[in-house]
Order: structure tokens, then sequence, then C-alpha cells
């Protein structure tokens, strides 16, 4: 899942980023909120974590204009304002949760987790798809009951396809989903993934549509 990480405070951001990347998740950062309402505006994110204490433009600011504009992307407040006005405020300018500063990381995963299945409908903490299995916390992925042991990116990518079986993913929305600024990517690098993954889970588990792009084949 592509994220966007608007903090200010470069040594909380890296260990965000850290944290977020170890989950999975590709992070790009925004250190300011005007750089944030530019980020925002290729529509990639399908989550953002929005501190509020930001230089240029304030965070409750970034999140009026991005919902005004029709962003759906789920907004988690990251911020060391506790007040009940605050929080009330960051929800009702269109957050979707909102976590106080000091917090622990796993919560944060957690948040993360429960925010991405809200976005896709599903309310179990798992995915399944026919033999497939799996767990987004545990990070792990049973086929027939069996573990499968998945390079980071694999994982990844079979996650996406797993959140929206039925989409068409195009190469352009994968690589949008696995990588960040400054991740090299090259021309056929979707296409290696895909061939790792189908080695390892089956190959008849994961279908071409030509000149489109791939899915999840129909369960049988």
């Amino acid at each position: 899942m592509r994220l966007l990480l608007v903090e200010d405070d470069p040594m909380i951001a890296e260990t965000v980023q850290d944290a977020m990347r170890s989950e999975g998740h590709a992070v790009d950062w925004a250190a300011d909120g005007r750089a944030a309402e530019l980020s925002l505006g290729n529509a990639v994110y399908e989550l953002v974590l929005l501190d509020l204490g930001l230089p240029r433009q304030d965070g409750i600011e970034v999140l009026k204009r991005y919902r005004k504009s029709g962003g759906t992307a789920p907004v988690l407040i990251l911020t060391a304002r506790d007040a009940l006005t605050d929080r009330v405020q960051g929800l009702d300018a269109g957050a979707d949760d909102y976590l106080v500063k000091p917090f622990e990381l796993d919560e944060l995963a957690a948040r993360v987790r429960a925010l991405a299945r809200r976005r896709v409908g599903q309310a179990s903490p798992r995915y399944e798809h026919g033999a497939l299995t799996l767990d987004p916390a545990a990070h792990t992925v049973l086929l027939d009951g069996q573990a499968v042991e998945l390079l980071p990116r694999e994982f990844a990518l079979l996650a996406a396809l797993m959140e929206a079986p039925a989409h068409v993913f195009t190469r352009r929305e994968l690589e949008d989903k696995l990588y960040g600024w400054g991740d090299e990517v090259g021309s056929n690098t979707i296409e290696v993934h895909v061939h790792g993954l189908r080695r390892k889970i089956g190959a008849h588990r994961i279908a071409t549509v030509r000149g489109v792009g791939y899915r999840m084949a129909l369960v049988q």
C-alpha cells in the first residue's frame, strides 16, 4: 500500500517510515503542509498519515482542502494535540482516525491495517481467496494451510491483488502501490515479481488480462 507521511520532525518521520516499510508499505514523506498538498494532488495514495502542527500550512487546512478537492484516501492524524476540541476538529474536518503522540509503533501499524480493511470493505483481519490466506498483521501467507515464504515486495503485491481480487491492476497501478519516491523501478520489475509469486503459489492463481494487467484468478 502506498502511504503519504506528512510530518515536519525528521526523527519522527524516519522512525515512522521505517516502521511502515517494515509492514510492507511504500512511504513518501512531505515535511510541510504545502508539500503535502502538492503530493496529494497526485492521487496515488491509499492512506495519509498527517501531523497537524506543520509549517507553511496547518494540517487541518491540508485535510480540509484535500477533502474539498475530492480526495478519498483514509487519513490518520498523528499529533501531539490531545485536547478533546482538537480531536473533534480533526475528525469533523475529514479524518478517519486520530492518534496522539507519543504512540507505540505497533498500535500505529494496527490502526493502518484497520483503515486499509475499511477502505476496501473488508471486515476480517485476514484476506482469503480460494486456498490462499494472507494475514497482514502476522505477515504470513498460507496455501492449503502450509506457510509460503515470500519476499517483501511479493507479499505486498499479493496483498494488493487479494484486497481487490476482481480488479484488473495495470503495471502502473502496481508500481504506485509497491514503490515510493526514489525507488528504482525497472521496465519489467512488476513482471519479475509476478513471476516469482506465481512460482510460489501456483501460476494459475494470478490471471493475466492481455493488454491490461493482472488480477486474482477466479476461484474454482
